[in-house]
Formats: C-alpha cells, structure tokens, sequence
C-alpha cells in the first residue's frame, strides 16, 4: 500500500502554528482517568502524515507556576537571560513560559542551591542530600520536586536570574501516535491523549502537553505548533496480510488509524484486535468506531480485557493467552 508523500516544510526546528478544533473527553465520567480525543487542523497548510507516524508538538507551561518562580527569585521577570546552547536573548518570562523544562532539578541544581543560600539550616539540609551516602535520598527527593518546590523550600537562596536559567534544560516536544488515516482525514489529525494530573510533595501536578492541550489551548484561537515525527511503524504494504493490533489504553491509537486505513482501501487481509483498560463502560475508547467494525465485518475479531469489570483482574496479555 502506497504512503502519503511527506513534505519537508515543516520539522521538529520548523514546526507548524496551527490551531486546535477538537477536544472531546472519551472516558466516562466516572473513569480514573481523564482520557481525550483531539483534533488538529492541518487543512492548506501542505503537511502530511502517515497512519502509524506521531504527532510532535510543542507545548507551554502553566503561567501559574512561571509566576510563582518569578516571584521566589525576587525580580521582575522581564529580565534579559540567554537559553542553553543559544546566542539570542529573550526575557526570563517567555523564557520560562515558553522554552525552558521546569520539573526535573538535578544534583547540580542542588550544589548551586547549597552554595546560595543564606540560611544555615537550608544549607545543612542540602549539604546532608548531597552527601555521598544519601544518593537514594537524593533520588527520592528530586523525583518528588519541581524546581518551583526548591525556591519554595529555600526562600534564602539568592540567584541571579541567568544563573537560574542555567540550571533548567529545554522544553522538548512531546510526540503523541496519530489516531487517524490521511485518507480519510487528509485536513486533520486526531489524537487520543491521557490527561496526566497527580500530587507529589503535597502539590498537584500537571503533565505538560497533556494539561497545555485539555485545559489552555482555546479551540480555534490558541496556536499550537506541530510537526510529524515520520515513524518505521507501518502496515504491510500487501493489503491481503492479516493484521493482528495490541493496543491498552491510548495505545488505541495508531491502530484506530490502521483500522481507518484499512477500511479506506477495501484491505482483503483479516483485522484482529485486542484493546485492555479498567472498565468497560468508562474506559473503551472509540467504542462506538471499533464495535460498528465488527458489526459490519471490518474487525474480524476484537478481544477486550477490562481489568476492574471482575475481582480478579484481567489484562490484554491474559487474553492473549
């Protein structure tokens, strides 16, 4: 089966501004889980996919926590600062919001903070996670910590804004695998994302793409910027091939684009599909899509497992068995 050709326009240095104009939540409303469909518009723009590729995209972070690091390190935030491996400078504000990692503090971070802070007690309490017994202890504790966590904790530390940014890597694209066929969706591309949201050293936390698409990207208006990552993930190219997709959760994904796929081109080969999650009335994703398939002969065979449905657990691997 013949591929889309890939344009070069844009890249993982080149993105594309686009907008959002679909966020539709796909889990029930009593799941675990907060689990969404999203739509990307790529219509005129000369961007092209693949079923099986990803989708790169760049997000932000939440300004809430921009301020609060503004805030604990005493300056305006409008303060000139340079990125890691750049020439350019650009205020610590946009930096902060826009291209800079804030979660991750490193032993480095750490050895900064101990040398800056003017609190005898901060710095003995640095000095003892530093120590070279106390690598487990180190581990734990920065896993637990956002750098916003070691202002917080350390309200004597002084540094100056640079050397702050110095500290922090780049904010890197997340790629999410593409939940649709060009063939049938050529103006867009669908996602299936999980919303990540936990609490750890008593503060919620937020995943960064996931949070920035479900709670501040306004349909229509807030621009996003995109790129395909081209994947060696595939379908074989003899349609007659059967195919077999293992897919728990938002791994649904690229093979509700394989199924699309299939289906676009009248694919002869038989479609067998496993999908796994908690509970079948909150948690099976594209439902709907998946259970028309078997209906009109498209999807061979679908084996779910739904692990919470019945006291004794039961996953895609069982099935598989």
């Amino acid at each position: 089966m013949s591929a889309p050709a890939h344009t070069t326009i844009y890249t993982k240095d080149h993105p594309l501004r686009t907008r959002m104009v679909a966020n539709r939540v796909l889990s029930g409303p009593e799941s675990e889980k907060d689990t969404r469909h999203f739509i990307v518009d790529i219509a005129g723009s000369g961007l092209t996919y693949s079923a099986g590729d990803a989708l790169g995209i760049y997000p932000t972070n939440r300004r809430l926590e921009v301020e609060e690091i503004v805030e604990h390190l005493g300056v305006t935030g409008w303060e000139a600062v340079t990125l890691p491996h750049a020439t350019e400078t650009l205020p610590l504000r946009e930096a902060l919001l826009n291209k800079l990692a804030l979660a991750g503090p490193t032993r480095r971070a750490l050895e900064l903070f101990a040398q800056r802070v003017t609190e005898p007690s901060e710095r003995a309490r640095l000095e003892a996670l530093l120590a070279p017994e106390a690598a487990e202890r180190l581990a734990e504790f920065t896993a637990e910590r956002h750098f916003v966590d070691l202002l917080h904790e350390h309200p004597s530390v002084r540094l100056a804004p640079q050397e702050f940014v110095d500290l922090l890597r780049r904010l890197t694209p997340r790629l999410y695998s593409i939940a649709s066929s060009p063939r049938l969706y050529p103006d867009e591309v669908h996602l299936a994302i999980s919303v990540v949201r936990y609490t750890s050293n008593r503060r919620d936390r937020h995943g960064v793409c996931s949070a920035f698409l479900a709670d501040r990207v306004e349909l229509g208006a807030t621009p996003v910027l995109v790129f395909v990552a081209e994947s060696h993930f595939r379908l074989p190219e003899d349609t007659a091939c059967d195919v077999i997709m293992i897919g728990p959760g938002v791994g649904i994904a690229p093979f509700r684009g394989f199924l699309q796929e299939r289906a676009a081109v009248a694919a002869p080969g038989r479609n067998w599909l496993f999908f796994g999650d908690q509970k079948r009335a909150q948690d099976f994703l594209y439902s709907e899509q998946i259970l028309s398939w078997v209906k009109d002969g498209h999807l061979t065979r679908l084996d779910t497992a739904f692990s919470r449905d019945q006291a004794q657990k039961v996953y895609v691997q069982d099935r598989m068995m």
